[in-house]
Formats: structure tokens, C-alpha cells, sequence
């Protein structure tokens, strides 16, 4: 992680290398504490740009609560003690931002929580994608309760 950028230079928000590195020590200390802790991936497809994603997100979140914005340009939240009817509410309230702000962007969201579906950070990123890749355009996966 030494060599890695801690924030992505477009936004400002945490680098997905910080992610990689902070999420497994969230998870265990969701673990150690017996809280839930949720994963929320984001697209945001349109006219606005990173800086005003990045904005929308630090006003939805907490201070305790991470934002990163990975790789693809995908936006990550990590929501510390929050399950995923909590994660539901910060993902409306960011989906109704991004319609007032920017009308015809195109908002998908995909959310994961420890320890209901998944129990590692990797794991709960495998889990979180593939709620995300399900999500139609306008639309929130939560990903369904393991068997």
C-alpha cells in the first residue's frame, strides 16, 4: 500500500488501493464487536463528475463511515454498525440527491452487509458486485441471504 495513492486524484475520496487495505480491519472489527457492518457499491452514469459525486457521498455518510471511489470509477461505501435496511435509507437519500442534481443520470446500487451476507471482505466485495451487477438502471440490489 506504500506505493499506492491513499485518495483517488478525481474525486478525493479513498483510493481503492485504501480500500483493499482498510475494509479487512472493518470487518473484523464488526466481528470482535458483534455489530453489522454494510458495503455499498455505486455507478453513476452521466453528466456529473467525480467532484460532485464525491460531494454527494461525504453529505449522505457519516464521518466514521468511508468512501472510496475504486479503479472503475465505481463509488464504495463502507457503513460501519449498519444493516441493510440503514444502508437502504443512505442509498435513497444519495439516488434522490443525484436526481435533483443531475436529472438524467443514470444511478445503480449494490449492497452487502457482514455478517448477513458474507463473513470476510473479500467475500463481502464478491457479494456487493454482484448485487451491483444485478441492479437495473434507477435501481438498489440488496443481495439476497446466503442458503
Amino acid at each position: 500500500m506504500s506505493d499506492q495513492p491513499v485518495t483517488d486524484q478525481e474525486s478525493g475520496l479513498f483510493s481503492e488501493a485504501m480500500l483493499t487495505a482498510l475494509l479487512p480491519s472493518r470487518v473484523a472489527t464488526a466481528r470482535r464487536t458483534l455489530r453489522q457492518l454494510g458495503l455499498i457499491l455505486i455507478t453513476i452514469d452521466g453528466d456529473v463528475t467525480p467532484s460532485a459525486v464525491a460531494g454527494l457521498v461525504t453529505r449522505a455518510i457519516r464521518d466514521s463511515d468511508v468512501a472510496a471511489r475504486l479503479d472503475d470509477g465505481t463509488i464504495a461505501l463502507v457503513l460501519e454498525f449498519t444493516p441493510s435496511e440503514g444502508c437502504a435509507v443512505v442509498v435513497d437519500r444519495m439516488r434522490r440527491r443525484v436526481q435533483e442534481d443531475a436529472p438524467d443520470a443514470r444511478f445503480r446500487a449494490g449492497i452487502a452487509c457482514y455478517p448477513a451476507h458474507a463473513i470476510s471482505a473479500d467475500e463481502l466485495t464478491e457479494v456487493a458486485r454482484a448485487a451491483l451487477a444485478e441492479a437495473p438502471d434507477g435501481e438498489v440490489v440488496v443481495a439476497a441471504v446466503p442458503d
